[in-house]
């Protein structure tokens, strides 16, 4: 992939079936968090509110979520046996349906974390 400026940029470089979900993981976070400003940062699309809220971007045969080590450690229960993960991110296969629900639990839950740092 090109190095990209914008959110928008990173998408559409992406295969037409990921770009769908790269667009309704970007309007779900969009949603929870109107305030938060949209970055590229480390290569990824990110969502900055009082810091990184959450990073995502499109891998060869997965939706990398990278919602920090603190938002996977809260729902490390939830991601036990049905999605790899690490310390700071988790993979959700293309061949699954992805988990938009989740995905939002998870994101308000960093929206909550990120607020109290004030």
């Amino acid at each position: 992939m090109l190095k990209c400026n914008t959110i928008d940029e990173y998408i559409e470089q992406t295969p037409k079936d990921v770009q769908i979900i790269l667009r309704k993981v970007r309007k779900l976070i969009s949603e929870l968090a109107p305030e938060a400003s949209e970055k590229m940062a480390y290569g990824l699309a990110t969502f900055y509110l009082n810091g990184n809220l959450v990073h995502f971007g499109a891998m060869k045969n997965h939706l990398g979520f990278y919602p920090s080590p603190s938002g996977i450690k809260a729902f490390e229960k939830e991601l036990e046996g049905k999605y790899m993960y690490s310390k700071g991110a988790i993979q959700f296969p293309y061949d699954q349906e992805i988990p938009y629900e989740l995905i939002g639990r998870i994101t308000r839950f960093r929206i909550k974390e990120n607020r109290s740092k004030d």
